[in-house]
């Protein structure tokens, strides 16, 4: 949006002092609004930046100040305020974590290119490019609407965390930017309202958390939960109010006596007692689904001690002296958190019998804890760029690095959205290689988790697992601590499609569905491969890959995979094959009989004439045919729906487009309705390994007496025989018989006429037979 199209172009030396802004439209005098603190001054701003970098370059804030307060002109907010007043506030929000002044500038002018007349190129010859850099970052930021229909929210999502990886700096402003915004929501319409906080909750609250910016994810958790829940805020917020009143006296007593102990032992220390903020309580009760009275942590202390050395001398202090929590003690200095936070959490019972939650940490952790990954000195020291120093000092760059990682693995946005939020939104716990490697993982992770987390290789050939020298499976929720190994077998080529229940975290639900996907794959361009080499031997032609390649353009596709995964599901004929790669190949065919023969005959089967493209055999005859193991075979196989097919069964194949081969006996009625369509029949064989047995579906249909016990027995009759029943459906026909539908897994053809004679020679059974469907 252009507000000022008639902006002139500014000169550096115009810009060393700012005019007074204009005044606001005074309001009518029945409804003056509350009054407001006056806007940032030039010289306040250049203060506050002195105050922790007295070697500030104050021209260049000078610039930036009266550049954007000239550009910005007579624009105004919702509030009424001058327009300039918002990159003020963002500005002064971002010396409150002692950034640099690059950023700090661009903090100023983060909304000139998209609200007014300024350019990139203006920006750039003024402040230079890493600032105009940084201007144009934010400015593409500002158009991204993050709560949207979930494709566009992904997509919108993924250029943010883009954006951000060039210069983390993009996203600090970027937060400033949203902290200002939320804290004058009011003023905005209630349907923008609602949609920033939603965003506000669902993304910028958690990444910022991520960042390890505390305070300032906090904050913003807080209004956006005002906003969208304005009833439950009021309720929390007055119930922590009357506890506050109630326990004011007993809070300054715990910052006393935990200060005078600590002196006591030569510890210089600062205690000071908080209360937890409303949206952080409100979500313990939801979480945990208890009442306000059942919260014994909605106090905390924060003791902030000199060194880490100080910090386990005061954890001995205050264990010695009031008795703790055995469950309620976690180091995260031995084990930071992703984010960089490093603390000693710890609960007492201190005085008065009341549950007092302390955290322990140096001045250098507090800092962390509050500023994240601002409070790195990447940002003072000169010593590369921010990205550079950023990438060696924090674990939480790290995070966002194997984040926009994912980009490249997830295979649609959806995919990456998912991704994302599970990692923004759960908490988090700490596991180790039997080398002694942290790995961070989420909550209810699986050792399939740890595995991807490790490598995807590692997690596409996981077959087992030990935890803390035990074997385990793979199944088990990892606990922080827990040593994890992982064992791995090449023979695994991929893991099973069902493993993406079962994990929780992005990464490795992203890397089972591309390893599915590139198996199915491959199972279709083998099946593919195999249709046009037997179309070709048939046909007495020589097949080579070379003269594939060059006939690709007039099949439209772009290799020799996608040639024989589109054979594979008969998404492409073997016969457009061969005509693309020779031009003189003719197809022969031969129609079918109208009618079915009564049986079997030289001719074929179903009264089908031996043609030359497509040959039917039993089982047993000579020539290739496709060797078919079973469900779990390499080739995309599924047995008849009904009736299913068992080795000794003489069997065809037939090709469904988009599902592979379908595996019919040869008696089954269904194959009537392919009689006309001899193209999609397969000559198919029995290829079963005894050495590793594996079942078969079959259905039977047992007639037996309504008595009490029958179906009992009818399942004993199999149980012993070791056959597995899958599914079961009765049906009463006549007051004294019911009928049975069985559907079965057996090993074959004997294994099933065994179970079928002792279920005959049951006294309650009346007819027990296979049927085919």
């Amino acid at each position: 949006m252009r507000t000022r199209p008639d902006l002139p172009r500014m000169q550096s030396q115009a810009l060393t002092r700012a005019p007074l802004p204009p005044p606001a439209v005074p309001p009518s005098p029945d409804k003056a609004p509350p009054r407001k603190p006056q806007m940032m001054r030039q010289y306040d701003l250049i203060e506050r930046v002195r105050a922790y970098n007295p070697k500030t370059d104050e021209a260049l804030l000078n610039r930036a100040y009266v550049y954007a307060m000239k550009a910005h002109g007579d624009q105004r907010r919702a509030s009424g305020d001058p327009y300039f007043s918002h990159p003020i506030e963002v500005a002064a929000i971002l010396t409150d974590l002692k950034l640099d002044d690059a950023t700090i500038a661009a903090a100023l002018l983060h909304d000139t290119i998209e609200d007014t007349d300024a350019t990139r190129a203006d920006i750039d010859q003024l402040f230079g490019r890493d600032i105009g850099a940084l201007v144009e970052g934010l400015t593409k930021l500002k158009k991204l609407d993050l709560v949207t229909k979930e494709a566009k929210q992904a997509e919108n999502l993924r250029r943010l965390l883009l954006a951000i990886v060039d210069d983390v700096r993009v996203l600090l402003v970027k937060l400033a930017d949203r902290l200002h915004n939320m804290r004058t929501l009011e003023y905005m319409p209630p349907a923008s309202r609602r949609r920033t906080a939603e965003e506000t909750l669902e993304i910028y609250a958690p990444l910022a958390g991520r960042m390890g910016m505390h305070e300032m994810r906090e904050e913003l958790d807080d209004l956006a939960f005002r906003e969208l829940y304005p009833d439950a805020y009021q309720v929390v917020t007055a119930r922590l109010d009357s506890i506050a009143a109630l326990n004011a006296q007993l809070i300054s007593e715990i910052e006393h006596q935990l200060t005078r102990k600590l002196a006591e032992r030569g510890i210089a220390a600062s205690v000071s007692g908080r209360r937890k903020r409303a949206y952080s309580v409100w979500r313990k009760m939801e979480r945990k689904g208890v009442g306000f009275e059942q919260l014994s942590d909605i106090y905390g202390f924060r003791v902030i001690v000199g060194n880490v050395t100080e910090c386990y001398q005061a954890l001995g202090i205050v264990h010695t002296t009031w008795p703790m929590v055995p469950t309620r003690f976690k180091d995260y200095i031995s084990t930071p958190k992703a984010n960089d936070y490093r603390s000693i959490h710890t609960t007492v019972i201190g005085p008065g019998k009341q549950r007092v939650e302390l955290q322990i940490r140096s001045k250098e952790m507090h800092q962390i804890a509050e500023y994240g990954i601002a409070a790195h000195s990447l940002y003072k020291d000169g010593l590369g760029t921010p990205t550079e120093m950023l990438s060696r000092e924090s674990s939480a760059y790290a995070w966002l690095r194997r984040t926009i990682e994912a980009l490249a693995e997830a295979s649609n946005p959806e995919e990456f959205l998912e991704h994302t939020k599970l990692e923004l939104f759960h908490d988090q716990v700490f596991c180790f290689t039997p080398k002694g490697k942290l790995i961070a993982l989420p909550r209810k992770a699986t050792p399939i988790d740890f595995a991807y987390a490790v490598h995807t290789d590692v997690g596409n050939t996981a077959v087992g697992s030990k935890i803390n020298g035990k074997i385990a499976p793979l199944t088990s929720e990892l606990m922080n601590g827990d040593e994890v190994e992982i064992l791995t077998s090449k023979a695994q080529l991929s893991p099973p499609s069902a493993w993406e229940a079962l994990v929780v975290t992005g990464k490795a639900r992203a890397a089972i569905r591309r390893a599915t996907r590139t198996a199915v794959r491959e199972q279709y361009a083998g099946l593919g491969r195999r249709i046009v080499e037997r179309l070709f031997q048939r046909a007495k032609m020589v097949y080579s890959d070379d003269k594939l390649i060059g006939a690709l353009p007039r099949l439209a596709r772009a290799s020799l995979e996608d040639v024989m995964a589109a054979v594979g599901r008969s998404e492409l004929k073997a016969s457009d094959v061969a005509r693309a790669m020779y031009p003189d190949y003719k197809e022969e065919r031969a129609a079918a009989n109208a009618a079915r023969p009564k049986a079997e005959t030289s001719s074929g089967w179903f009264g089908l004439r031996k043609l030359t493209s497509v040959k039917f055999k039993v089982p047993d005859a000579t020539g290739p045919a496709i060797p078919i193991r079973g469900i779990n075979g390499d080739l995309p196989i599924r047995f008849a729906p009904e009736g299913g097919a068992v080795p000794g069964d003489r069997i065809v194949g037939i090709i469904s487009p988009g599902e592979g081969i379908t595996i019919y006996p040869i008696q089954s009625p269904a194959l009537a309705e392919f009689e006309d369509k001899p193209e999609r029949w397969l000559d198919v064989r029995w290829d079963a390994d005894e050495a590793v047995p594996r079942r078969f579906p079959v259905r039977i249909a047992v007639q037996s007496a309504n008595e009490p016990g029958s179906l009992a027995q009818i399942a004993q009759v199999i149980a012993e025989h070791d056959g597995n029943i899958d599914n079961i459906a009765m049906t009463r026909r006549a007051p004294d018989f019911t009928d049975v539908l069985i559907d079965l897994e057996v090993y074959d053809l004997k294994h099933l006429n065994d179970i079928l004679s002792q279920l005959r020679v049951k006294p309650m059974v009346a007819k027990a037979e296979r049927v085919n469907g």
